[in-house]
């Protein structure tokens, strides 16, 4: 019985600590998203373009949090749109994720 108990008890909390991620059809959906919509202004390569660099050793030091509220919020005045009313808050938090951890470049 206990080994039940702590088998559900870890199953709720696995499901608990995912429920953020998206499932992996729209993780492919939104690496889409970073390499056609963010690459026409951050470069293909997200190098940068009309906007920023994108990969890590630029954004090392940018606080996880300013860069979720950049994309969700867009950056008046500039070129850089609010993605809130189209993404997820989790979904913005993960494309974050991806690149601080350099995963989001397209790759030839």
């Amino acid at each position: 019985m206990r080994r039940l108990a702590l088998g559900i008890l870890l199953s709720l909390a696995s499901a608990a600590l995912l429920a953020g991620v998206p499932d992996r059809q729209r993780q492919t959906e939104l690496i889409d998203i970073l390499q056609q919509d963010c690459g026409s202004c951050h470069g293909m390569t997200l190098k940068g373009g009309l906007g920023p660099s994108l990969l890590p050793d630029q954004l090392r030091g940018k606080p996880r949090d300013f860069l979720i509220a950049t994309i969700r919020e867009g950056r008046p005045g500039t070129a850089m749109p609010p993605w809130g009313p189209i993404l997820k808050e989790s979904e913005i938090a993960w494309l974050v994720d991806q690149l601080l951890a350099g995963k989001g470049a397209y790759r030839q």
